[in-house]
């Protein structure tokens, strides 16, 4: 039989969502902080020559570069003041996280509750601070070396370098500021709304390449309704397994009742979700194997067309093996995909087992009272929800090289744009499915308070 939250999401229509006007302020807020960010993306950093900028970006194609494009919307092919979008934030966080699991000092910290939250998020945002200082000192010295005599840096020099550093470093922040007015005045979390708003800012640019390749010839009319066929059964994949989770029975022991009675034993489910990882793994695995191609880049040799490698070397041992690594970590190369597709796996296992700990879980367990039927509390169930957390990661991490890798394959066959790589497919949907859901939740609260209030109106009448 359905639950009363189920039959109240059964009835939601768009009625109920034209009564709800503070979810609709929150929506229209969202989309206006949206609107501001993708107009920010245009604005230019002082100095810099755009025509000599897209012409050496147009012959380096293939890298990290293409990569942090892709999620910035192509502000930092435009080498806009906010190039670096809220990728300093995000690694931020990511190593913030990190420090939580593997240190016994910040892991306390994470315990004290709301001040130990706010502190964490103190050392984020220094975090941030610092990694966009360093990455906006290096773009800079990179835009000055970058093309040689062809260089896009009007006049380069010191001031260049400060005012790129400081700029970058005020676009960030803004953006990092503009997420978390998303968040607590608008709807869904605003930092992956940003995100999935640069991603989504380069479709219409995709879908014209595609058929572009098609009016050439490049690409013949099956390949296309086969790749638009494949990216609509790719996302209804990532639909479908994202939502999937094992759910584990936990039983609580009989209370007694005011009236002295034993009550009825409560049960619940512990979710384990199947990607507990997310969109971390192909975020780094993407971010290892494409940093030794754009190193080779920005040293000088500069790369061909669609991210080739160099035609001629240097004449030095190192500047041959440059040649032959980049050639080799190609998108739909063999290696490449070998090397993808392992990664991913590794990262996979490793961020679900900081993320998750079974033996932190069972002591909670264990405290509350409560135990998996058939499994002794302490280190037994420990033990067995390591052993489903191992197996069921274990498809996820196939889950997600199988969806990464058919992506980068067909890129490799057609030279579509980056758009398609499983990773961004992954951010759009997942963060689409998070919004929907935070929606749906708005509207769950926007009926239960209609029904509190016309109880209260009766309980009066009578």
């Amino acid at each position: 039989m359905a639950s009363a939250a189920e039959q109240l999401a059964a009835g939601l229509s768009w009625s109920s969502f034209s009564k709800a006007s503070d979810l609709k302020k929150r929506i229209l807020f969202t989309l206006g902080a949206l609107v501001v960010f993708r107009l920010c993306s245009f604005v230019p950093l002082p100095g810099i020559d755009p025509q000599q900028l897209e012409s050496l970006f147009d012959r380096t194609r293939g890298g990290v570069l293409d990569f942090v494009n892709m999620f910035s919307g192509g502000a930092l092919e435009r080498m806009s003041i906010v190039a670096l979008n809220i990728m300093p934030y995000i690694t931020a966080s990511i190593i913030v996280q990190l420090m939580t699991s593997l240190s016994p000092t910040m892991a306390a910290l994470k315990k004290e509750g709301e001040s130990g939250r706010k502190k964490i998020n103190q050392y984020t945002r220094m975090g941030t601070v610092v990694l966009t200082l360093f990455q906006g000192y290096g773009i800079a010295v990179g835009l000055e070396g970058w093309g040689g005599e062809a260089s896009a840096v009007i006049d380069p020099g010191w001031f260049f370098r400060i005012t790129t550093m400081i700029t970058l470093l005020g676009g960030t922040m803004f953006l990092m500021w503009l997420g978390e007015q998303i968040t607590a005045r608008g709807i869904g979390n605003g930092i992956s709304l940003i995100i999935m708003a640069g991603i989504v800012a380069t479709l219409p640019g995709a879908f014209v390449g595609i058929f572009e390749q098609n009016r050439t010839g490049s690409i013949g009319d099956f390949a296309v309704v086969m790749i638009v066929v494949g990216a609509i059964g790719v996302i209804a994949g990532i639909c479908f397994m994202e939502r999937a989770q094992r759910r584990v029975l936990v039983q609580y022991p009989k209370r007694q009742t005011a009236r002295g009675r034993p009550a009825q034993a409560e049960t619940s489910h512990l979710p384990l979700k199947l990607n507990t990882a997310g969109v971390i793994p192909p975020i780094f695995a993407s971010s290892l194997l494409l940093m030794p191609l754009t190193v080779a880049q920005f040293s000088g040799g500069g790369a061909g067309p669609g991210g080739a490698a160099p035609a001629e070397s240097d004449g030095s041992m190192l500047g041959d093996i440059m040649i032959q690594l980049t050639t080799a970590l190609q998108h739909g190369t063999p290696l490449y995909m070998a090397l993808y597709g392992i990664g991913i796996a590794f990262f996979c296992f490793f961020y679900t087992a900081i993320v998750f700990n079974p033996e932190e879980t069972a002591d909670n367990l264990k405290r509350q009272g409560g135990f998996i039927p058939g499994i002794r509390p302490g280190k037994r169930t420990a033990d067995y929800l390591d052993h489903v957390l191992s197996r069921i990661t274990t498809v996820g991490a196939a889950y997600l090289v199988v969806i990464c890798l058919l992506p980068e394959w067909v890129m490799g066959a057609y030279g579509l744009a980056l758009l398609f790589g499983g990773t961004s497919l992954l951010i759009v949907v997942n963060v689409t499915m998070d919004t929907v859901a935070q929606i749906q939740s708005h509207l769950l609260a926007h009926q239960y308070e209609g029904l509190i209030k016309k109880a209260k109106l009766r309980g009066k009448r009578r």
